[in-house]
């Protein structure tokens, strides 16, 4: 006589990726995921610049291909520094995220990897994230006495002020920016949606005698 309700079968344990689990277990590594075919970590900003030795010597990510700046202006830490990695001996990439805000610097990986300079005189320039330990703070795409970090979500799309070249003074100046008029509240409701009906539309139109 057969047991017409059986024990259910036990679930079968998840099959853990050995790569996955190792780079989980570096520290400070908060998730591993892999969305579109590269690995992206998040992790804690105290992990860098420790981090990045072991992925460059340990798990053979030689080269650093960019490293930039993600605005959230909804979080308490608003920006991510993203360093995006490339193995050339296992042809793979992993992108690198850490969070931080406009007080907190991060640490330089330019120790790691000297070209990340660049970059990371790119984001201090644009976004205005700091980075302790690097050399030179000058900026590097805006010009000399920038006022702000242009690409920061709440910089005015007008700037601060604008450069144009004074006759009088033969020189290239800065002035404050003046707008000709104020900025006006615009209605994109379509001139046809807000019609009304007048009176004796209804006969023209073939309606109601």
């Amino acid at each position: 006589m057969t047991d017409e309700n059986p024990a259910p079968e036990a679930a079968p344990e998840p099959v853990i990726d050995p790569y996955v689990a190792a780079l989980s277990a570096l520290p400070g590594v908060k998730s591993v995921s892999r969305p579109l075919g590269e690995w992206v970590i998040e992790a804690e900003r105290s992990a860098s610049p420790a981090l990045f030795f072991t992925l460059r010597d340990q798990f053979a990510f030689e080269q650093v291909m960019d490293v930039c700046g993600v605005d959230y202006l909804d979080r308490e830490e608003r920006f991510e520094v993203v360093y995006n990695l490339l193995s050339v001996s296992r042809n793979e990439r992993l992108r690198v995220i850490l969070r931080t805000n406009a007080e907190t610097p991060v640490a330089s990986v330019t120790g790691v990897w000297p070209a990340a300079g660049w970059w990371e005189r790119e984001a201090y320039d644009l976004f205005g994230i700091g980075f302790e330990g690097l050399a030179d703070h000058r900026r590097i795409l805006t010009d000399y006495g920038f006022e702000g970090h242009p690409l920061r979500k709440d910089f005015p799309l007008t700037g601060f002020v604008e450069v144009h070249y004074d006759e009088a003074r033969k020189e290239v100046v800065y002035d404050k920016v003046q707008l000709a008029q104020e900025f006006r509240n615009f209605d994109f409701l379509s001139p046809w949606e807000g019609m009304t009906t007048l009176p004796g539309d209804e006969k023209a139109r073939g309606g109601a005698k």
